[in-house]
């Protein structure tokens, strides 16, 4: 009875050490929900390979500000880009985070369905725009490349839609003409954690 006592309590102990790395690999990979005005997609961030990219999406998304955002940038068979400008094709300044360490060497590739950090010329330039990739794109893993963080898991059906269209060249109400632009804005409604329970 004694011994059966002591085991039950080394594996109540094990049970219960082993709980935190459980909900660590948990925090590895966060998901978010990405909820448009043509469908949700949701994605699979990696926290493990691209921390810091990974942190920083996440801030902007607890903070709501990709809502009411757009996809911008639009090109079929290569991806699609947003996160920055508004409905009037106007860059959000309020809530703008300082630009990261690009992490594009963390062995992560932009294959079709991954997302990644939209940057420019400056590999060390990315804040909160992004892009989901509509095709492989291995000329986007060539250093200094483009930081992929994470991946859909659901709704590349959406992707698919929102890649497919009609585009444009637009101006925005600063003045500021932008190429690849859908004629009709596709919203960001909101990006949200997704509950794990």
């Amino acid at each position: 009875m004694r011994r059966s006592l002591t085991l039950l309590a080394l594996f109540l102990g094990l049970g219960a050490l082993a709980a935190p790395q459980s909900a660590a690999a948990d925090d590895d990979k966060p998901v978010v929900v990405i909820d448009t005005s043509m469908g949700k997609i949701t994605a699979q961030l990696d926290a493990k390979n691209a921390p810091i990219t990974t942190e920083n999406f996440l801030k902007y998304v607890d903070a709501k500000f990709y809502d009411g955002l757009v996809f911008h940038r639009v090109i079929p068979g290569f991806m699609i880009q947003g996160g920055g400008l508004d409905e009037g094709l106007k860059e959000k300044e309020e809530g703008m985070r300082a630009p990261i360490r690009n992490e594009s060497g963390n062995g992560l590739k932009n294959e079709r369905g991954t997302i990644a950090m939209a940057r420019t010329s400056d590999p060390n330039s990315a804040t909160c725009q992004f892009f989901i990739n509509h095709t492989d794109n291995p000329n986007l893993n060539q250093r200094p490349g483009y930081a992929v963080f994470g991946k859909v898991i659901d709704g590349m059906d959406v992707v698919d839609k929102i890649a497919s269209v009609r585009t444009t060249t637009r101006r925005g109400v600063d003045g500021r003409s932008w190429q690849n632009c859908p004629a009709d804005s596709v919203v960001i409604k909101s990006i949200r954690r997704k509950d794990k329970s």
